[in-house]
């Protein structure tokens, strides 16, 4: 090979141009590897258990998951209509969560996802809310000077009570087990308890708040939606509304946007380094559709307990300035400024539950004991053998928010329709009318969705649900197993990274 004197050009080349390939060789020389890959944690609190996710960053795999429940109830001197829960059980699952991942991939988190139950309530003290104390499996924290976490289920705010409130600049109605209404609850009936504390948040901000350090914590404009007394058009509290009723505005949460971050990790936390970024909070609701909705023109229908039926509203949309009480769908914040269009019914699978335990019951009463499942297999499986029934069943035995009153009835009875199959038939039929009635697929239609994505339990594991949303929707429909909220906060931190 002719040697090349000092100063000789070589045409068309540089040195630029070989420099990537020498960095290549050196490194292949010295053995150099691909990177480790990120992952992001995902983490949801919810009304009975906290579940964890590891999501690979780049690829969205998911490569492992934990589920723990929290076993929080505790009971209060109101009885029934409380629902609270010890902040350090849920607290406890969370951390056996966490641990049970693989130590060498938390090494590897980049990004914390957060999401939880939404409306509850919490109380703590700035600086004194935890204590973080080493373990074996790295550093957790201790909840301290934290008030019990009143849940979404809390029924002490009773219409009554809700119509001496003053009323709120918001397109979204209040309701008990909300945030605010529960400390105008504190204010008339335990005032000596808000007192004690100097900050507020759903169970999830006060974690993103622990994580973090945060001498006054963050909360996302989902959860602040959540709690009542936000505008979501302006992005602020109702502070004028609430001051001139006493409202003790210092507990609320500095309100920033959905899907930022919310700071960073000041401790080594179960084997995540110190300095991961925190998401802020999110609401768990937006968090499970997230996880399902693949494209713009999907709509999520979820039946499990209950169920819900939703899809995103075009940029665009601006949600109308007052409540109105009797509409079937609202209106939830979910990302960059966008809107959920939500039907939300109270009647779902614990209809068919209700079902179910009522034949269990009959059957107890003639000395026989079956089984709630045998009972609840042999339904659908009869079910099946009908395409059709002129038995009309209307579901709504737990009323809706928008009809309150409304109860169940069951019409059209006939000789010739009241076998196991014809009931069990109809019930799922109206499950799944009453959904329709409430967000028909015309404006489904008329908003561009092309498909519905199903998921819940009651939804997945019944035939015969399926059949009649199959019935009902003239749309596509594809079917996950589960809306998963952990899944979804780890997916929304992994997109914006």
């Amino acid at each position: 090979m002719p040697q090349e004197t000092a100063g000789t050009e070589r045409p068309g080349r540089d040195v630029e141009t070989y420099l990537p390939h020498l960095r290549l060789a050196e490194g292949l020389a010295v053995g150099m590897q691909a990177p480790s890959p990120q992952y992001v944690l995902g983490v949801d609190l919810g009304t009975s258990s906290v579940k964890v996710v590891l999501l690979e960053a780049e690829s969205r795999a998911l490569i492992d998951s934990q589920t723990q429940e929290t076993r929080a109830e505790v009971s209060s001197p109101e009885g029934e209509q409380a629902r609270e829960q010890d902040v350090g059980k849920i607290v406890s699952a969370l951390h056996r969560c966490v641990t049970a991942l693989p130590r060498d991939r938390l090494r590897r988190v980049a990004r914390i996802g957060v999401s939880g139950q939404m409306h509850g309530v919490v109380l703590w003290k700035s600086k004194q809310g935890c204590k973080w104390q080493r373990r074996d499996a790295g550093f957790t924290f201790q909840p301290m000077e934290t008030s019990h976490l009143v849940s979404w289920q809390d029924g002490r705010c009773h219409q009554e009570f809700l119509a001496l409130l003053p009323p709120p600049d918001s397109h979204l109605n209040l309701a008990s087990g909300f945030g605010c209404a529960t400390i105008f609850w504190y204010m008339r009936n335990r005032p000596h308890l808000l007192q004690t504390y100097t900050a507020a948040g759903t169970i999830h901000d006060y974690i993103v708040a622990v994580l973090c350090g945060l001498t006054k914590p963050l909360m996302s404009a989902q959860n602040a939606a959540s709690w009542g007394y936000f505008n979501t058009k302006c992005s602020s509290w109702n502070l004028q509304i609430l001051e001139d009723s006493g409202f003790p505005t210092g507990l609320l949460p500095t309100v920033v946007k959905s899907g930022s971050v919310a700071g960073k990790l000041t401790h080594e936390w179960c084997g995540v380094l110190e300095g991961t970024e925190v998401g802020v909070a999110l609401g768990d609701f937006q968090c499970s559709v997230y996880s399902c909705m693949t494209e713009e023109t999907d709509a999520v229908l979820n039946i499990s307990t209950s169920a819900q039926l939703t899809f995103a509203l075009r940029p665009s949309f601006q949600p109308p300035d007052c409540p109105d009480p009797t509409a079937s769908v609202v209106y939830f914040p979910y990302l960059d400024g966008t809107y959920l269009a939500v039907a939300a019914a109270l009647n779902g699978g614990n209809v068919l539950a209700s079902f179910i335990s009522m034949l269990q019951q009959w059957m107890q009463e003639f000395g026989l004991d079956i089984p709630e499942c045998t009972i609840y297999s042999h339904s659908t499986s009869s079910a099946l053998h009908l395409a059709h029934t002129d038995l009309a069943v209307q579901p709504t035995i737990f009323g809706e928010r928008h009809l309150p009153g409304l109860l169940g009835s069951v019409t059209n009875i006939s000789p010739s329709n009241i076998s196991l199959g014809h009931v069990t038939r109809a019930l799922c039929r109206g499950i799944v009318d009453n959904l329709h009635a409430m967000l028909p697929s015309q404006r489904l239609a008329e908003a561009g969705v092309r498909r519905i994505v199903g998921s819940g339990s009651a939804l997945t594991k019944n035939p015969v649900l399926r059949q009649e949303v199959e019935r009902v929707f003239p749309l596509p429909v594809v079917y996950r197993e589960t809306a998963d909220s952990a899944l979804g906060a780890a997916m929304v931190m992994s997109d914006r990274m």
